[in-house]
């Protein structure tokens, strides 16, 4: 059985703040940092080894993956990890061109596909405040709907259309192929995720919260099918 190891990244500056994020790129709180390192230790108690990370392209995400996989060596299965850069883009520059061991490495792909839900106008805003001024049913709406945007932003159905396809495409053949796989994403991006594994209803998945900094482990078999869940609590 191969593993699928999601989690959400550690409290952000933002989040401390309550403020609204989304694609804004904001660094991890103290507080987010050490989520990660108990989810760390967690992973590494639990045996849980990872063999291929992805992420988003935003740094909480990314610096909640860094910690995850190094602060306990034996999540990394002694691979030696580093970020990788796809050869494709224009701006490649040959950063990660090197004559290495692929079995001994560990590649962290960041993709725009995971990113966090757009907020558009609300981005950088007081989510508290904006109850005040909207009304907190409205809120609540721009929040936790499925297709209502906030204005000009995303819909939860927006973000679905760029995530799922991704993890079809470049997550789950790894997974089939038997590697166990951390994916580093926010609260939006992973419940698009969570809602096509688990066949979530658009009201079921408007309910769904994910806390910062907890790893949900899913088995799936050779087929891609998910038989198992364990949701890590710190």
């Amino acid at each position: 059985m191969a593993k699928l190891i999601l989690i959400r990244h550690g409290q952000s500056l933002w989040n401390a703040a309550n403020r609204f994020t989304g694609w804004v790129d904001v660094p991890l709180s103290d507080r987010g940092r050490a989520e990660a390192t108990v989810a760390s230790c967690k992973l590494r108690d639990g045996g849980y080894a990872v063999d291929i990370c992805f992420t988003s392209m935003l740094i909480r995400a990314i610096e909640t993956a860094i910690v995850c996989l190094t602060e306990c060596h034996e999540v990394r299965g002694g691979r030696m990890l580093y970020l990788w850069h796809d050869p494709a883009e224009p701006d490649w520059h040959g950063w990660d061109h090197h004559i290495g061991q692929p079995e001994d490495e560990l590649k962290l792909i960041r993709s725009p596909a995971l990113d966090e839900r757009y907020y558009g106008d609300l981005q950088g805003l007081n989510k508290a405040e904006m109850a005040q001024k909207f009304g907190e049913q409205q809120v609540h709406l721009w929040r936790r709907s499925y297709d209502v945007r906030p204005p000009g932003g995303e819909s939860l159905a927006d973000t679905v259309k760029r995530t799922v396809p991704f993890f079809e495409q470049a997550i789950l053949p790894e997974l089939r192929a038997g590697k166990n796989v951390m994916v580093a994403a926010h609260g939006n991006s992973l419940r698009s995720i969570l809602m096509y594994i688990d066949r979530l209803g658009e009201d079921e998945v408007a309910g769904l919260e994910l806390a910062t900094g907890v790893p949900i482990i899913y088995d799936v078999d050779g087929e891609g099918a998910f038989t198992h869940k364990a949701v890590l609590t710190q």
